[in-house]
């Protein structure tokens, strides 16, 4: 029989191509019906490592893929919102949450694909209600992946025919090293587990892939959806590698384990097959089901002996910018107002700390263009609007219980305070995007704009670094010296705008340049104003 090589192609590759659109829809369109509840989920629920391997199950079953759970997970260990062993529960959890993927596909309702894929097209173009649109979307993603999968098998069906395939499938039960190798390396190519699995599936369905042969793809398969988070992990923070390192670690050990017994696994999972009637797509879905609850199950009571490891693997202190207060203690509102007053200001101390290193993070990816002192800032702007958020909400509840003249004005002074600290991130964050722009659109600022940004950057910084400490020690000396460094960076300002402007006439800047330039000295005016109206407010404090 002659087989159409170009047509085995071409339906594979479609077929692969519908699939991975359809995984990827019914994910965005599972993540907005589920909202921020995501990374609620994580944040709440990982009290514990095995409240973190529930948690770590839904979330990877709303967004249809491990590797995007362990990024949501890496963010919260490097937010401080969860510990690394707290995260090791998670990504057990998105392992086990993956497989509902391949139970879906079980299901084989390929002949209503079609019907699936119209109902979503018709929800998202014929309804303008987002809530409508999003569940279109995961509808039609449902559908597609099915159509996808029907494509494959198509496309995949000769190959039980071909000797060279017959050959290799031979080779793969003879040695499972072989199998897991060819599976780690095909998910490597595709970065999807879900999708690799789908086609072992489909060649286990049309018969050109026996059951030995077709477990150890499988373990591999489990090996290679790491790799993608080890490649997103390159160049990022230790916590990032780790988190990657642990879900490498975690599948290879039970690759090793269940390669020890593959002959009595592949036994067990053909008597299930004939005991519960099941057909071969959800053979392959209980397969690696069992495969990794039981590797969950197994490796759970040595997470800390993993965290152990990793952290041994990966050395180095990580920069750990916390959003959690550290201060604020309900218990002191009602109790003692006026221990709940100084609780909230060591918050906003510790805040403007924040706002500080966020700055000279800022002026450090100016100079050197490394991203790593973006993701810093970024990182320290994030924990700015949390804790914005969570002060605010410490002193509104404060303002309900019976305050002195004396701490009345303190807690005014003390919620401008906290705006005026978290507009400072807003500023700096601005000034990233500009240099954002500057890199991608390779703008060249000259050797004496650049000088003239560090020098009001140096004063700047300092002007926030004294508001900050004449708040924490209520020192009207510093405030006053904040003043006078106010009115320094509005000289600057003009005195560097004036500047500019002769440079533009000379052509010895660009346009572009000068835009990037400009609005880099606006933010850090708008920055020393902040600072200064810190200062106001412990001027005002002490008269």
């Amino acid at each position: 029989m002659e087989i159409d090589i170009q047509a085995l192609i071409f339906e594979f590759i479609g077929g692969l191509g519908i699939f991975l659109l359809g995984i990827k829809y019914m994910g965005d369109g599972l993540q907005k019906i589920a909202g921020d509840g995501l990374r609620d989920i994580l944040d709440r629920f990982t009290s514990n490592p095995f409240m973190g391997v529930l948690a770590g199950i839904v979330v990877t079953i709303l967004l249809q893929t491990s590797t995007g759970t362990t990024v949501l997970t890496i963010g919260l260990v490097n937010a401080g919102f969860m510990t690394l062993r707290q995260s090791i529960g998670v990504i057990m959890g998105a392992n086990i949450g993956t497989t509902v993927t391949a139970f879906i596909i079980g299901i084989k309702i390929e002949e209503y694909a079609l019907p699936i894929v119209a109902i979503g097209a018709f929800m998202l173009f014929f309804f303008k209600n987002n809530k409508t649109n999003n569940i279109g979307q995961t509808v039609f993603g449902f559908g597609a992946l099915f159509l996808g999968l029907s494509f494959m098998g198509d496309g995949l069906k000769p190959l039980r025919d071909l000797q060279v395939f017959q050959d290799l499938t031979v080779s793969m039960s003879d040695n499972p090293v072989l199998g897991v190798l060819i599976g780690t390396i095909f998910t490597v190519i595709v970065q999807s587990s879900s999708a690799t699995i789908g086609i072992l599936q489909s060649l286990f369905a049309e018969g050109a892939i026996q059951l030995d042969a077709a477990l150890p793809v499988l373990f591999g398969d489990n090996i290679g959806t790491t790799i993608t988070a080890i490649l997103a992990s390159i160049g990022a923070s230790v916590a990032a590698r780790r988190a990657a390192l642990t879900h490498v670690i975690f599948n290879v050990i039970g690759t090793i384990l269940i390669l020890f017994i593959i002959g009595l696994y592949t036994q067990f999972i053909a008597y299930l097959q004939g005991q519960l009637d099941l057909n071969a797509e959800m053979t392959i879905a209980f397969a690696h089901g069992i495969f990794n609850v039981s590797n969950t199950i197994i490796q759970f009571p040595f997470i800390a002996l993993l965290a152990v490891i990793v952290t041994k693997l990966v050395p180095g202190d990580d920069v750990i910018v916390e959003y959690k207060p550290k201060h604020l203690d309900p218990i002191f509102i009602q109790q003692s107002p006026s221990v709940a007053l100084d609780q909230a200001k060591e918050e906003i101390v510790r805040m403007g700390e924040y706002a500080h290193k966020g700055l000279q993070e800022t002026s450090l990816y100016l100079n050197t263009n490394h991203h790593k002192h973006s993701e810093v800032a970024l990182q320290v702007e994030g924990a700015l609007n949390n804790l914005d958020r969570e002060i605010t909400d410490y002193l509104i509840q404060l303002s309900g219980t019976s305050f002195s003249d004396y701490d009345s004005e303190k807690h005014s002074a003390l919620i401008d305070s906290v705006r005026d600290l978290e507009r400072i991130g807003d500023h700096f964050e601005n000034i990233l995007e500009l240099i954002d722009y500057k890199i991608s659109n390779k703008v060249v600022i000259t050797e004496q704009a650049m000088d003239d940004l560090n020098d009001m950057f140096d004063v700047t910084m300092e002007a926030v670094k004294q508001a900050v400490a004449s708040l924490g020690e209520m020192d009207k000396e510093l405030a006053s010296a904040v003043i006078q460094k106010e009115e320094t960076i509005d000289n600057m300002e003009r005195a560097y705008r004036k500047k500019h402007i002769i440079r533009l006439n000379e052509g010895l800047c660009s346009g572009m340049s000068g835009i990037v330039f400009v609005d880099i000295l606006s933010n850090l005016e708008r920055i020393g104003d902040h600072a200064m109206n810190i200062a106001d407010e412990v001027l005002g404090e002490k008269n």
